[in-house]
């Protein structure tokens, strides 16, 4: 009150005065807050960008690094029981067996193919297969009171891809109607089938491998069906890469502890993860050429006694 008698100042100046006072630092913050604001937004859209580049980075996967899976496949009755988890012990050798595990049969499957052994040409037009020769011995075997019994008269398909990579029968690779690297044959009493193919090439998302069924029938009924993948070394894959016609396809994309099938579960419920441990062909190499030996052990249902 002294000071306003002194200079007498009106009352309505000096609430202008502290509305400016007011006003001033509102502006002050608020220039504040703006200045900063475009540091802030870039740094939300920065961490934004980089999120969203991270998640292109994981759904943008090169194709020959996607694990390949294995489809959703439920196994009939008829299936699910030709699988046993018993072993077996072979006469007269006393080697033990163990019950062999399922996979999928895949998208490439065609019945009715020659019943052959040697599986390099093409019925159509007479045309051989070019690739490493690869002899295949597979035995089939029952399990009947703890002995591997010989399965004789089963049917024995494998089908596989050429050293490019490409199946016969299928309508996508342009191969609809061609039989090559298809077959099957009849157990002998020693349930054994013998082929002879190439060794078979790769495609991508998936390890090297051949594809095999086994089956009986009463007539015109199937009464037993068993299918597999069967998988070769990885290394031994790796130098067959570099030979002609190999070499023209270049290095296989994906190992076998890439493979989605091979590191899975059975389709019979029997190995619960890396069943294609299991399935892997007994190679050896005889000069120029490879021998690859497997033994399948399944429930047939038959008793020889």
């Amino acid at each position: 009150m002294i000071l306003r008698r002194k200079l007498k100042i009106p009352p309505i100046i000096t609430i202008s005065t502290r509305a400016v006072i007011i006003l001033s630092l509102t502006l002050i913050l608020t220039y504040s807050t703006f200045v900063n604001l475009p540091n802030s937004f870039a740094q939300t859209t920065i961490d934004t960008d980089q999120t969203t580049s991270s998640s292109l980075t994981s759904t943008a996967t090169p194709p020959s690094s996607r694990p390949f899976l294995p489809p959703s496949v439920e196994l009939s009755a008829s299936q699910i029981s030709a699988s046993t988890n018993k072993t077996c012990t072979l006469i007269p050798s006393s080697m033990k067996l163990q019950g062999t595990p399922q996979q999928t049969e895949g998208p490439y499957f065609v019945d009715g193919m020659p019943n052959r052994s040697d599986i390099r040409s093409d019925p159509s037009d007479g045309s051989v297969q070019q690739g490493i020769p690869l002899r295949l011995v597979v035995h089939i075997y029952s399990v009947d009171n703890d002995s591997c019994i010989p399965l004789r008269g089963a049917r024995v398909d494998i089908w596989h891809a050429n050293s490019q990579g490409v199946y016969s029968g299928v309508k996508d690779q342009g191969t609809m109607g061609k039989k090559f690297l298809r077959g099957y044959q009849m157990t002998d009493n020693n349930g054994t089938v013998r082929f002879s193919t190439i060794y078979p090439g790769w495609y991508q998302g998936r390890a090297i491998h051949i594809h095999d069924k086994v089956r009986t029938f009463n007539g015109s009924e199937k009464t037993l069906e068993w299918t597999a993948q069967l998988y070769l070394n990885n290394s031994i894959n790796q130098q067959v890469s570099m030979q002609p016609p190999y070499s023209n396809h270049g290095s296989p994309q994906t190992t076998n502890e890439q493979d989605g099938i091979y590191t899975g579960a059975s389709t019979d419920g029997m190995i619960p993860r890396n069943s294609g441990e299991h399935l892997m062909l007994n190679l050896t190499k005889d000069k120029q050429s490879y021998f690859g030996a497997f033994n399948i052990v399944l429930n047939s249902g038959q008793s020889s006694r």
